[in-house]
């Protein structure tokens, strides 16, 4: 058991002792996994969907409850926040916002400047519930997930838990980018293809919305989310950041590495529309092809 040390994952556990067998048993809907290190904003009152409705790109007015995603937007479109969402709309008339390591604090800071006049109130609850990924067969979202009271576990008879490594091959393989590392300062969620996922194309206005609707509109972004193979003959794998190069010249950086049970050695990269599906590229000097 081998826990991780740093990074938006800070605190969980990578794999059990046997990550193929950990990465099979998720793929089969038979694994579940503790997600309490990541942090969780509460959201209390009756305008809390209508509020979030206008400050994120996902669509809240009319929720129906349950599991979804969204971000927040700068004034230019760039991504600020992302997270999961869930709200049972129960009587506790609280939606709760799952986020990464270190990610709560300055997302609470946002939330509370834009309060105003509205009844809700904001709250860092991650002492209070936790994330668990639960047995079944994978989702959109990366779940099935429920929400429990910090510390508990429930009995997921017959099923393995399983660590960081087969839940991130599985978002890699699914390309499903994840905040600070497939994206920079300049990432905009079309180049993400957060579009009808994490991003409502059919919404009222919200920070950033005109660059992310002219984008779609009237033409491409200028970078695409591709996922890479990497060769497999090389021991060691690039880190987070490597510039993805063709023809010695740098087209793009890779996000999250992992090796996967059955694609091998993979990563998801953040390249110029530009680059074509067969182009051969280098990263780091191993050689690497688009799927």
């Amino acid at each position: 058991m081998l826990t991780i040390e740093s990074g938006p994952d800070k605190g969980a556990i990578w794999h059990f002792g046997d990550p193929v067998k950990e990465q099979r048993a998720l793929a089969e809907g038979k694994a579940w996994a503790d997600l309490s290190h990541l942090e969780i904003v509460a959201i209390k009152g009756v305008d809390r969907l209508r509020w979030l409705h206008d400050l994120t790109t996902q669509h809240l007015e009319a929720f129906s409850g349950g599991w979804s995603s969204g971000l927040i937007l700068d004034h230019l479109g760039h991504i600020e926040h992302q997270f999961l969402i869930f709200d049972a709309l129960d009587s506790s008339e609280t939606s709760w916002l799952i986020v990464d390591v270190d990610r709560a604090a300055p997302l609470i800071d946002y939330l509370k400047k834009m309060q105003f006049s509205l009844r809700v109130e904001v709250r860092d609850a991650s002492t209070e519930k936790s994330l668990l990924r639960v047995p079944g067969l994978t989702d959109d979202l990366g779940g099935p997930f429920q929400l429990v009271n910090h510390g508990e576990i429930p009995n997921f008879e017959g099923a393995m838990q399983v660590g960081i490594w087969a839940l991130e091959a599985e978002r890699v393989a699914a390309q499903r980018p994840r905040i600070g590392l497939e994206t920079d300062h300049k990432s905009i969620p079309n180049e993400l293809n957060l579009l009808n996922k994490s991003v409502h194309l059919n919404k009222g206005c919200y920070r950033g919305q005109e660059t992310v609707a002219k984008v779609h509109n009237l033409g491409q972004p200028p970078r695409k989310l591709v996922l890479l193979h990497l060769d497999g003959s090389d021991v060691d794998l690039p880190p987070i950041g490597a510039d993805v190069e063709r023809d010695g010249v740098k087209v793009g950086f890779i996000g999250t590495v992992a090796r996967h049970h059955e694609l091998g050695n993979i990563a998801l990269a953040l390249v110029k529309r530009s680059v074509d599906s067969d182009a051969q590229l280098t990263v780091g000097g191993i050689a690497a092809s688009i799927n």
